[in-house]
């Protein structure tokens, strides 16, 4: 059986954190044996020697949180990452372009991520509290055809995080076809539990210490 530990990426994307923060972030993924660390792109490398050879993988963000970057932008900053040795990107789709059915532009910026990426795991945040019920459908479609391998809520920073209802309609949308990772407001293992019921095989939280305990 999997454990809900092994669900988490244990996140700490303030811009306030501290590097002993992100060493305490680090620690407690080793010791909660938690899928990853979510963190800022100034922190990965330092993020990696702390966890070396163990087990919690190291993810960070591009064109975060706004996702208004140029695709430009964003596969530089993918592509750093990668240099830095980062194992997961989390991408913030752009939001406006896909509002305006720009679809092209929206799918090539997530095939040059996924290209960036060589190879890693591409996560794509839709942030469903900007979009409706049909945009959501959309961007789940925009995601799949794209190559990335999560369709990811929420950013944590916007009007609201992630819903039940949101995680069902992405997965009516979706299937088996690419994950889902929930993000945004998790503060209760009940809570973490329905969402994975609901179609979720990842969670982002900053309180992933919490809910396991």
């Amino acid at each position: 059986m999997i454990s809900l530990s092994s669900l988490i990426d244990h996140t700490n994307l303030k811009s306030d954190a501290l590097h002993s923060d992100i060493e305490v972030l680090c620690k407690e993924a080793i010791q909660y044996k938690f899928a990853s660390v979510c963190i800022n792109p100034v922190y990965v490398s330092y993020a990696k020697s702390i966890l070396k050879d163990e087990n919690p993988k190291v993810c960070s963000v591009v064109g975060f949180p706004l996702g208004a970057d140029s695709e430009e932008m964003k596969y530089a900053e993918a592509r750093f990452l990668i240099f830095q040795g980062v194992d997961e990107i989390d991408m913030v789709m752009n939001i406006a372009f896909l509002k305006e059915r720009k679809l092209d532009l929206v799918k090539n910026e997530i095939k040059k991520v996924v290209e960036a990426a060589d190879g890693n795991c591409v996560k794509v945040i839709i942030e469903t509290s900007l979009l409706n019920q049909d945009e959501k459908a959309l961007a789940c479609n925009t995601v799949m055809e794209s190559g990335a391998a999560f369709v990811k809520t929420s950013t944590g920073f916007s009007s609201s995080g992630a819903t039940l209802e949101d995680v069902r309609l992405i997965k009516k949308v979706v299937g088996n076809r690419v994950d889902i990772k929930v993000s945004g407001g998790i503060k209760t293992k009940n809570e973490a539990l329905e969402f994975i019921e609901a179609g979720a095989s990842r969670i982002g939280t900053s309180r992933g210490v919490e809910i396991i305990s």
